[in-house]
């Protein structure tokens, strides 16, 4: 192999925060990584800090520094995370290929008051243009990239997250059918909206366990509680905070159907990982939800609608006919999810497309804020 060619197989991936945190995008970044690096990419991880997307200007300027330290000419990965919040970053397209790796578009968090997702519009759609490839983990947000951001087509990439095979759920086995929801305990998410759906299900027979982060905003997971106890759910409701992957999967066993309140996905790995199991699913038509969960596998409906919840999960816990219906179509749907495999090939091939149309700018370029893009 020439000097050339070992240069080009070897990148930065740059991370916000800790690679190791228990959420769907940290997730998808270690286990692409670990895909490269099978396919003999020498990957190094440069960790920029804590903060992102609200960082100081200490922050901002420590996370810069790191960027322009990466030798010049070496593929660059960026997480959005931090990437969205740098759109200075895009002066540095002049010195290597410049790769956006896109889980979910910061402006997108219904969260956000329009000021906030204003700002971070403006902030991410500078960034952006400066990045020579986009990564987006679903045909939904590559859409709202083209549509919003600006992003050209030809220059998106979409590399869905893998699923790993898993056999079918053999369920519960007990009188109450066995409800999970999966994912971090934030706003987005929207479990206040699923608590109170099933605040309305108490002549049902139905338990639910709820597995994620609750570190990560305590103002939400102090008010999820309060909202259990409000409800009189206490006995019914579990909620364990983050598990390691192991302890998911059994979770995904031990259930019957799947849950998930959420106001936006970029693309939703816990419902992957549940219709790998082949569990039903009621969750939103939010983001990329509709693609990621095809009709035959559960029943979606609008975000932020209590009660359109409830009636989806009574007729699901009150008949098992057509839970098993639904839960053919989740294994159906499962041989067609892609595999790490599949992402990790797609996500090399992302990569070596920057570098291959990538080229030098002027040196000036860092200083005048200009950015040299090859023609597409």
């Amino acid at each position: 192999m020439s000097t050339s060619s070992q240069s080009r197989r070897r990148l930065a991936f740059v991370v916000p925060g800790d690679l190791s945190t228990p959420t769907g995008g940290y997730g998808y970044d270690r286990r692409v990584i670990d895909e490269l690096r099978a396919r003999a990419w020498h990957v190094d991880v440069l960790g920029i800090g804590d903060g992102f997307a609200f960082p100081g200007h200490a922050q901002r300027q420590a996370a810069m520094a790191a960027l322009r330290g990466i030798p010049r000419g070496r593929p660059t990965v960026v997480d959005g995370l931090a990437l969205g919040v740098l759109p200075e970053a895009r002066a540095l397209a002049w010195r290597a290929p410049l790769v956006a790796l896109v889980h979910q578009p910061l402006a997108s968090d219904p969260a956000l008051d329009a000021v906030q997702a204003a700002r971070f519009l403006e902030s991410e759609r500078t960034a952006l243009s400066g990045c020579h490839r986009v990564i987006a983990t679903s045909g939904a947000t590559a859409n709202l990239l083209i549509e919003t951001y600006d992003v050209p087509p030809e220059r998106i990439s979409i590399v869905r997250p893998g699923t790993d095979r898993a056999a079918p759920s053999p369920g519960s086995v007990g009188n109450a059918v066995e409800l999970l929801s999966v994912g971090s305990v934030v706003p987005v998410k929207g479990y206040e909206v699923l608590i109170a759906a099933l605040g309305t299900l108490r002549d049902l027979p139905w338990r639910l366990t709820i597995a994620g982060d609750r570190t990560r905003d305590p103002v939400t997971a102090a008010q999820l509680d309060a909202a259990i106890v409000a409800r009189g759910l206490g006995q019914r409701v579990r909620v364990l905070g983050a598990v390691p992957n192991t302890a998911v999967h059994e979770l995904y066993g031990a259930s019957d159907l799947f849950v998930l309140a959420s106001r936006f996905e970029g693309y939703g790995m816990a419902l992957a990982e549940a219709i790998s199991h082949g569990l039903p699913i009621v969750s939103t038509r939010a983001g990329a939800i509709p693609d990621t969960v095809p009709g035959g596998a559960g029943l979606l409906v609008p975000p932020d609608d209590a009660g359109a919840l409830a009636d989806a999960l009574r007729r699901l816990i009150a008949d098992t006919r057509a839970r098993r219906e639904l839960a053919a179509g989740a294994r159906d749907a499962a041989l067609r999810l892609p595999t790490w495999s599949d992402a990790g090939r797609l996500f090399a091939d992302a990569i070596e497309h920057a570098a291959r149309t990538h080229h030098f700018g002027r040196r000036d370029a860092e200083e005048t804020g200009a950015v040299v893009l090859p023609p597409e």
